[in-house]
């Protein structure tokens, strides 16, 4: 498969400052000298409304985006002030079209009001709330800046690390982007294990994607969850009007920081999870061909 734009949530700093975040337990951050392994990835845009961009500080954040952005990669979510940080990456494609990226972070994800991006401050792109009113400016934003045959995606960093469930104020807000045009796919993250995905008015979301590759091996008391596997997402959508034609997802295992196609009892497991927390929402999962599995819904 290969995709046209590869998006992706990036919950690191890529810098070499000292600068910690005071008083954060954990402080994630890459080399700027190994930003080929997101080259190599042929990544087209990272988000950064998380709650890891800033654990090295503004500074830390500056060199994140100078590094991305020399290495001809676009960034959302993040900025040196409030107007960089909402504004979307534009991945340009064949025939005029474009996916528009927008990216929000959240304080239910560990997203503290002070990391927010201000009129003359660095920081993260951040959601006061959940209500109809931060869905109307979020759908006006995108309104403001969507063209004809334009799909868009709303990055979302929401929610705990562990879990299921999926809350009422988190359904209700991706419902309302998709009904006030606001989103074609609402990208949901911060769960390290993938949750229920539902189709909307032929709209995807995806609530939590689960981690894609991460430095918990080995790490006891969530082993029910097995985190340890993962799935690539290949959504297929319609440029004219955003509506969904298929998902596709390819099941990956984590192992020494490394991807691996998933087993064959892995795969059966994933599909099994995703079908029964997927039924709340009315969506099912099959196997197909080559260890994939497909989206399905009413």
């Amino acid at each position: 498969m290969r995709p046209d734009a590869r998006i992706v949530n990036l919950e690191t700093s890529v810098t070499a400052a000292e600068d910690a975040w005071p008083g954060k337990g954990i402080h994630y951050r890459m080399h700027p000298s190994n930003v080929a392994c997101l080259t190599a990835a042929k990544l087209d845009c990272c988000v950064f409304a998380n709650n890891h961009v800033l654990d090295w500080g503004h500074r830390g954040l500056a060199d994140t985006l100078e590094t991305l952005h020399a290495a001809g990669m676009r960034t959302a979510g993040a900025g040196r002030d409030a107007v960089e940080a909402a504004a979307p990456a534009t991945i340009a494609l064949p025939g005029g079209r474009r996916v528009l990226v927008f990216a929000y972070g959240t304080e239910s994800s560990g997203v503290g009001a002070e990391w927010a991006a201000g009129a003359a401050r660095a920081g993260v792109s951040l959601l006061p709330d959940l209500s109809a009113r931060s869905v109307d400016a979020v759908a006006e934003r995108v309104r403001g800046a969507k063209g004809r045959h334009d799909v868009v995606v709303v990055s979302i960093h929401w929610g705990g690390n562990w879990g299921y469930e999926i809350g009422h104020a988190e359904r209700a807000f991706a419902r309302g982007l998709v009904d006030a045009g606001g989103a074609d796919i609402v990208h949901g993250h911060s769960s390290h294990h993938p949750k229920g995905i539902e189709v909307h008015r032929e709209r995807l979301i995806l609530y939590g994607c689960g981690d894609f590759l991460n430095d918990y091996e080995g790490i006891g008391g969530y082993e029910s969850f097995r985190a340890e596997l993962a799935l690539m997402y290949f959504a297929t959508v319609e440029a004219a009007s955003g509506r969904l034609l298929a998902l596709a997802l390819v099941p990956m295992r984590i192992r020494r920081f490394r991807l691996e196609r998933a087993s064959d009892e892995e795969t059966g497991w994933l599909a099994t999870t995703l079908g029964r927390e997927g039924a709340k929402l009315g969506t099912r999962v099959e196997r197909t061909s080559g260890g994939r599995l497909a989206l399905r819904w009413d």
